[in-house]
């Protein structure tokens, strides 16, 4: 097989179907890395873009804020795409920029705070437990992300709003029709429009949340962003929905695809899995290293404010570029032995999170959830071993494993 050009090595970080293949993308975004850092793509039906893979360019971006913003391009989309959100007017805190963004973010921000989270712990670790008996009883074999990973993370960030737990299953339909929205089998269709659908549903299952927030507030998070008030104004109805919305998914599919692909990992390296049943005071480092491995935010976008450069590289004003998460936390120059999964690796400065004032504002929070899940999984588990073959979701954005057929013995 001959090596892909930089062209086409370029183009695959605007191919979803690329990201189903971990072989494919780590060889494009290896190639890239060493040979364009800095690379121009210029993929069918995406407006034009610069690709950067090297993690101290990533950090150069991430820091200068005011420089590369989020606006107007916070997220790789078809051209086509990007026009039918501008026209839905799609607000939320990843399309917003400073001062804007630091008045927004603070909204919700003491929920994520030590304290709130001290608080949680409780709860968290509850339904850790509740999802590991579930996969107990559930037999000998189970497809481990439809069956448990994406109900644990969905129940947290659930409670967290106060979503009742009757409507869980459309929740999860909903965020898996959005964050799956490249993927053939849970996208809605192939047709913008549609998928543009997919997202007003939930739009209009928020509206009608905020509406019963601001009536009869319960205390919730939901009840908090529905009756914030920024700048002496009382919150638009967009702007809550909006952050009902990145709450809910950003908060569920991410956790998800980390328990996922972490667990996938400890299968994968028994070696690692036994030194961190062995030793439960490695989670707070193996934790780190699922999040790196598994990378769920594969980039974000940021549009250069002003003529500068990157890595030596000419950037116009107005030139979007995409941050890949994923080649950064995989780059030899920042991580001894970039891609050995290891519990243990104590120098961890992944770019999974991003970094600076946009940096993950549930960060600490899905650390928690992975920590909990895995302290009441691995005492319990006495084997474990693939069923079947596993599967990625296609994708550009977020994403993971899909499938994880297992077979296990559980107490």
């Amino acid at each position: 097989m001959t090596a892909p050009t930089i062209d086409e090595a370029a183009r695959s970080v605007a191919d979803p179907k690329a990201y189903a293949d971990e072989t494919r993308i780590h060889a494009a975004l290896t190639q890239l890395r060493r040979a364009a850092p800095v690379a121009h793509v210029d993929a069918p039906r995406y407006n034009p873009f610069w690709a950067v893979t090297k993690h101290a360019d990533i950090m150069t971006v991430e820091r200068a804020n005011n420089l590369f913003t989020n606006a107007p391009r916070p997220v790789l989309m078809t051209a086509q795409e990007e026009e039918l959100q501008a026209a839905a007017q799609i607000r939320t805190l990843i399309h917003m920029d400073d001062p804007e963004h630091r008045v927004m973010r603070a909204v919700a921000l003491d929920w994520f705070r030590p304290k709130a989270l001290k608080a949680m712990k409780e709860r968290i670790d509850e339904l850790a437990r509740i999802h590991v008996d579930k996969l107990r009883d559930a037999g000998r074999e189970c497809d481990f992300v439809q069956e448990v990973a994406v109900n644990f993370p969905l129940f947290v960030i659930m409670s967290l709003l106060g979503v009742p737990e009757s409507d869980l299953p459309r929740m999860l339909e909903l965020t898996q029709e959005l964050v799956g929205s490249q993927d053939s089998e849970f996208q809605r269709s192939t047709s913008p429009d549609e998928q543009m659908a997919a997202l007003l549903d939930m739009f209009e299952y928020f509206s009608t949340l905020a509406a019963r927030r601001r009536d009869r507030p319960t205390g919730d998070m939901a009840s908090t962003i529905a009756n914030a008030v920024v700048n002496g104004e009382p919150l638009g109805d967009i702007d809550v929905v909006s952050y009902y919305a990145l709450i809910a998914t950003a908060g569920h599919d991410t956790t998800t695809s980390t328990i996922s692909g972490g667990f996938q990992a400890l299968i994968e390296h028994p070696e690692e899995r036994r030194r961190l049943t062995d030793d439960l005071d490695l989670m707070p480092t193996a934790t780190e290293e699922m999040i790196r491995w598994v990378t769920p935010v594969k980039a974000f976008m940021r549009t250069a404010a002003e003529d500068t450069e990157l890595g030596g590289v000419p950037i116009a004003a107005g030139d979007s570029l995409l941050l890949s998460y994923v080649s950064g936390n995989r780059d030899e120059d920042a991580f001894t032995d970039p891609f050995r999964f290891d519990v243990s690796r104590e120098i961890n400065k992944h770019v999974a999170f991003g970094f600076g004032v946009h940096f993950c504002l549930g960060a600490a929070l899905a650390r928690m959830e992975v920590n909990s899940f895995f302290t009441e999984l691995l005492p319990r588990l006495k084997d474990v071993e693939p069923a079947g073959d596993p599967e990625l979701t296609a994708t550009t954005f977020v994403g993971g494993l899909k499938h994880l057929p297992i077979r296990y013995t559980l107490i």
